[in-house]
């Protein structure tokens, strides 16, 4: 029996290679674990070929996004937001700004961004000016500035 097999993988999995290699594990691995979960074929000449051409096509589609991503972060980079809050003793906001209310704000502005996505500092309580950062994907993040003033 083989000790090792070679398969083409269909995805990145962590620890094992990248989308498109063409790698050795051992068979059970291979059998129970990434071919049930559609993460690799068994490499004969036309998985290796049909991969590979999902790969590029892949790599088209991540180069599109990425640019589209880069002319967003351009824009999203000049923005200033500003959200009013009421203030109790000493500047500080009753409740605090999250990360909700800063995707509220863009949405206002017509930037659709996932609160998910969004960097705010910890809990912001204070009147003041913060650097928020959001990341957009394939490497692409954006920071802008986010002015927290009095309601009034």
């Amino acid at each position: 029996m083989a000790s090792q097999i070679q398969v083409v993988l269909k995805e990145d999995v962590n620890h094992l290679g990248k989308l498109g290699e063409l790698v050795r594990v051992r068979p059970g691995y291979a059998r129970n674990y990434l071919l049930p979960r559609q993460l690799a074929a068994v490499a004969t000449e036309g998985n290796i070929s049909r991969i590979e051409h999902e790969r590029k096509a892949a790599l088209g589609r991540m180069a599109k996004l990425k640019s589209e991503a880069e002319g967003i972060a351009a824009a999203l980079s000049a923005v200033v937001l500003e959200i009013a809050r009421p203030v109790g003793e000493g500047e500080r906001l009753y409740g605090a700004v999250t990360s909700r209310d800063v995707a509220d704000a863009l949405k206002h502005k017509g930037y659709e961004v996932d609160r998910k996505k969004l960097t705010v500092p910890d809990a912001i309580r204070q009147l003041g000016e913060y650097e928020v950062s959001a990341k957009l994907g394939a490497s692409v993040t954006a920071t802008f500035k986010l002015i927290v003033k009095a309601a009034g």
